[in-house]
């Protein structure tokens, strides 16, 4: 069974960032799916630290990992960059 880019998805995703980086005073509404979070215009800013304990809770919770930089850059960029990563690597498995 494939697995499918879904509100839920993106609405799980923006709370283990937030649970992740023990952010408490955004609640996960506030985050924009489409806007960059390294950009500063989004509810949160993340920066190389933040991403890196993202890349390590998705192996966590996701089981998939990230190759290398680039694909990072790409993948970590927006909420909805991220479900669509998560969906690309778990339909791979």
């Amino acid at each position: 069974m494939s697995m499918e880019v879904t509100d839920d998805l993106k609405l799980e995703i923006k709370n283990l960032i937030l649970a992740t980086l023990n952010i408490q005073d955004v609640s996960p509404e506030r985050i924009d799916n489409e806007e960059p979070l390294f950009s500063g215009k989004n509810a949160i800013t993340l920066d190389s630290v933040d991403a890196l304990e993202i890349i390590m809770a998705f192996q966590r919770t996701y089981g998939i990992r990230i190759a290398d930089q680039a694909e990072a850059r790409s993948s970590l960029r927006s909420i909805n960059s991220m479900a669509g990563f998560i969906v690309a690597e778990k339909n791979k498995q």
